[in-house]
């Protein structure tokens, strides 16, 4: 549902629990679920008025989710499937940003706005990437697939496909990829 299923499925991976102690005790899948369905809401062909309605309603439930969790997740950011967000709070995510399919995220992680003119703008995030802890990802940049954003970086140019990246400013620290983080 809503790409949903794919993202328990994930966190199975990584927990061997039952969905159900999952959905109950990982504020992550709260904040997924809260976002998959209003996003599901945002992108749907129901009439406008009724869209509005339905809108705010998922803005206020978002609010309490992220009081609660401390994970911003917007209905109109673009988030693939599968994505794994692995402890609890301080995430914020922009409402333009867009993240592929099959990402981990650590807490303490923004994908925000930065720039000016025509540097000015959200971050593209591949497929496959893992962001560590406290990683600031901002302006018109785009991170490649198989990508590794490194603890407490700071991004602020292009990352390359295959890449692991660190520091402030981040830059390429070697070519490992993601594949054992994800």
């Amino acid at each position: 549902m809503f790409g949903f299923t794919e993202d328990i499925k994930k966190y199975k991976q990584y927990s061997k629990k039952s969905s159900l102690v999952l959905v109950l005790t990982q504020q992550g899948l709260w904040a997924l679920w809260c976002y998959r369905v209003s996003n599901a809401i945002y992108k749907s062909a129901l009439p406008g008025f009724i869209k509005k309605i339905l809108l705010v309603f998922s803005v206020l439930h978002q609010k309490g989710i992220e009081i609660t969790t401390g994970i911003s997740l917007p209905y109109s950011a673009q988030i693939g499937r599968a994505f794994y967000i692995g402890h609890f709070g301080n995430i914020i995510i922009n409402a333009n940003a867009i993240i592929g399919a099959n990402c981990n995220i650590s807490q303490g992680v923004t994908i925000g706005v930065s720039g000016r003119g025509n540097k000015k703008g959200v971050p593209v995030i591949g497929n496959h990437v893992y962001m560590g802890v406290n990683a600031v990802i901002a302006g018109a940049i785009t991170i490649g697939d198989n990508a590794v954003i490194g603890a407490n970086s700071l991004v602020i140019h292009d990352v390359p496909s295959g890449t692991t990246v660190a520091g402030v400013p981040a830059k390429v620290i070697n070519t490992n990829n993601s594949s054992t983080y994800i």
